[in-house]
């Protein structure tokens, strides 16, 4: 069965948290307690949601940080699913 094409967290970041608080990059970083460069690297897709970042949305978002981590989860088994083929892997059988 073929997995759907999640969104990257960082743009659900954006548009659920951001966006709907009239938000700046700069400020929400400034509220989060991370550099600018931090958060728009997640904002951009260029980096994941670690644990820590995960609970610090959870604190400043009012979500769950259980959410943010498993959206990066489906995200990342996403792409790699994508590269199934380029991956040199052969079923194991026992001897």
């Amino acid at each position: 069965m073929p997995m759907h094409n999640p969104p990257h967290p960082g743009d659900i970041i954006r548009e659920l948290c951001l966006d709907a608080l009239g938000l700046a990059v700069t400020k929400a970083a400034e509220g989060l307690g991370v550099s600018r460069k931090t958060l728009s690297s997640v904002l951009n897709g260029k980096a994941g949601i670690s644990p820590e970042m995960a609970v610090r949305l959870s604190i400043a978002c009012g979500t769950s940080s259980e959410s943010g981590l498993n959206q990066q989860a489906q995200y990342d088994l996403r792409q790699a699913e994508q590269r199934r083929g380029e991956l040199k892997v052969r079923r194991l059988t026992a001897a």
